[in-house]
């Protein structure tokens, strides 16, 4: 009888340190604030899935398409594990002819960019109250009317104009009212706004 009573003792203890451990909080997401700030001066930066196509200039051997891995690298025939995401096409070619100058004398660099993508920082969210709420692909001098038309608008439910914009500037979360019902509704134009690569829509349910 004591030694039962025991195990369930230790069983208990077991189970609370369990408890315990489960009720831990994960760790907060990092915030990674888009580079863009300015509607003006939008230049794409590559992302994990992207395809890029590498031209050496009078080396097609070393030459070809490449996809970006989900660790953010590729690696080429001489230069393994290059670090790619978050560059430009242009930062990317030049990054690689100083790499490749170690091996080729006077590289000439191009890169191009397939199949975007792009980075997790510079998508545009959609969440909420949307008909197809998801991540958007950013597009330069995106406004709130087009994203709303790449999600499909609202639903029924939505409450539209009591939606918000949050944005990320210096580290700061900043929130925006928007008015996407007078927007995509009554059609006025006025509440149409600039969207920026990183915003996240939100989109609450009506209370009826």
């Amino acid at each position: 009888m004591i030694r039962l009573q025991r195990i369930y003792l230790a069983l208990l203890v077991l189970v609370s340190v369990v408890l315990v451990g489960c009720s831990n909080p994960l760790p907060t997401a990092t915030t990674r604030a888009s580079l863009t700030t300015d509607v003006n001066d939008y230049q794409y930066l590559i992302g994990p899935g992207d395809q890029l196509t590498i031209f050496v200039w009078r080396n097609p051997e070393i030459s070809g398409n490449f996809t970006v891995r989900p660790d953010g690298k590729v690696t080429t025939s001489l230069v393994e594990d290059v670090e790619v995401a978050g560059r430009t096409p242009t930062m990317l070619a030049r990054q690689l002819e100083e790499q490749l100058a170690t091996y080729i004398n006077n590289p000439r660099v191009t890169v191009s960019v397939g199949r975007f993508n792009g980075p997790f920082s510079e998508q545009v969210r959609v969440i909420g109250e949307a008909s197809n709420p998801r991540a958007v692909n950013y597009s330069q001098h995106m406004t709130l009317l087009d994203l709303m038309i790449e999600v499909g608008g609202l639903t029924q439910f939505a409450d539209g104009n009591d939606a918000k914009l949050v944005r990320v500037i210096n580290n700061e979360q900043i929130t925006y009212d928007i008015f996407i019902e007078d927007l995509i509704k009554d059609g006025d134009i006025s509440k149409n706004v600039d969207v920026l690569p990183g915003d996240v829509v939100i989109i609450p349910e009506a209370w009826f």
